[in-house]
């Protein structure tokens, strides 16, 4: 897919969530963090984090770009790649 205002390509992901059990993610670049709470994805189209209780990778595979976390999601959200660089370990000491 082409954005005709800066004739960049703008890469396809998909984000499937099932029964807020379930989040199968394309795209996925590399994972920043990892724990039974929250999972910080780097993607193409930024930062994914997900937000949960008893939360497991159940798959990932980088080489296809793909992640799959179970457990019980709360929330699930996108930040620009920017930003996430902003508000590194160093910028939350120093709040």
């Amino acid at each position: 897919m082409e954005d005709k205002k800066s004739n960049k390509l703008i890469a396809n992901q998909n984000v499937i969530m099932e029964n807020r059990e379930k989040i199968s993610v394309t795209g996925v670049i590399d994972i920043h963090s990892f724990d039974d709470e929250l999972v910080l994805a780097q993607t193409e189209l930024g930062i994914l984090t997900i937000k949960g209780d008893d939360l497991k990778m159940n798959r990932l595979n980088l080489d296809n770009n793909e992640l799959v976390v179970e457990g019980q999601i709360i929330a699930v959200a996108y930040s620009d790649t920017n930003q996430a660089k902003k508000s590194g370990f160093m910028n939350k000491l120093f709040k």
